[in-house]
């Protein structure tokens, strides 16, 4: 592949390169949280303590890369409220400038709500409950369950994005793979992060018992937050699927 030439580096190149080192580094993290519950989950047991120990401290700084997504897709959300204080230089409305320079657009388009709820309550899982009380996540199963549901989830959807990003496109299998494993993994991710939340509840609630009220609320919105978010990926499915459908009968024509 040929260096990119001064002219050709531009807003949108510089965009794309970001997002795809962004999403290979993500990738290969997740891919190493993956590894290593895989590897000391099939030596030692997923309730043997081991997982916890060689996993922890990795995942919690891995997962906390993710507070980047949430700026970047604050910069998406934000992006088209300029459309109505900016003008293009040619003097037209931005709004114009815009869909026809598409390097002006934001860094990315996906929803705030959802990448907000997915990324705080990962938060709180490495953080408040994990990082907080391993008495009770050390030797739980459900710690190395959550792990593998997550890893195995952002290691497909992150190396997606980079096949998507990239010049070569996103081979089927990880399509498939995209838009039909989280019909598993979603379910057993939150079951996981469900247990782990109310067994830290105890040992939360002798230390302040609005800590314990707190976890209590915050179990409460697992439901409605499930919810939304199975919903928004059978959604994104179904996008997909019909594109693929339409692509596929344009090629039969």
């Amino acid at each position: 592949m040929a260096p990119p030439t001064a002219d050709s580096i531009t807003p949108a190149y510089l965009k794309n390169q970001y997002l795809i080192s962004y999403n290979a580094i993500s990738a290969a993290l997740w891919f190493g949280v993956l590894g290593r519950v895989a590897i000391h989950g099939q030596y030692y047991g997923l309730s043997d303590g081991h997982v916890y120990e060689e996993s922890e401290r990795y995942t919690r700084l891995t997962q906390s890369l993710a507070v980047l997504e949430v700026v970047h897709s604050a910069i998406g959300m934000l992006y088209p409220l300029s459309l109505f204080f900016e003008r293009g230089s040619s003097g037209e409305s931005s709004m114009v400038y815009s869909l026809t320079n598409p390097c002006s657009a934001g860094l990315v388009r996906a929803p705030m709500l959802t990448t907000l709820m997915q990324v705080a309550s990962r938060l709180l899982l490495v953080w408040g409950i994990g990082y907080n009380f391993p008495q009770t996540t050390k030797y739980s199963p459900a710690y190395s369950t959550m792990l593998i549901a997550w890893s195995v989830t952002e290691l497909i959807r992150y190396s997606y994005f980079v096949f998507l990003l990239g010049k070569s496109g996103v081979p089927k299998l990880w399509t498939w793979l995209r838009y039909n494993t989280f019909f598993v993994l979603y379910p057993l991710g939150v079951a996981s992060e469900c247990w782990l939340v109310y067994s830290a509840i105890p040992p939360a609630s002798k230390l302040d018992e609005r800590y314990g009220y707190a976890l209590w609320a915050i179990l409460a919105t697992y439901v409605p937050g499930f919810y939304m978010l199975f919903t928004h990926m059978l959604k994104q499915r179904s996008k997909v699927l019909k594109a693929a459908k339409t692509e596929r009968a344009k090629k039969g024509q």
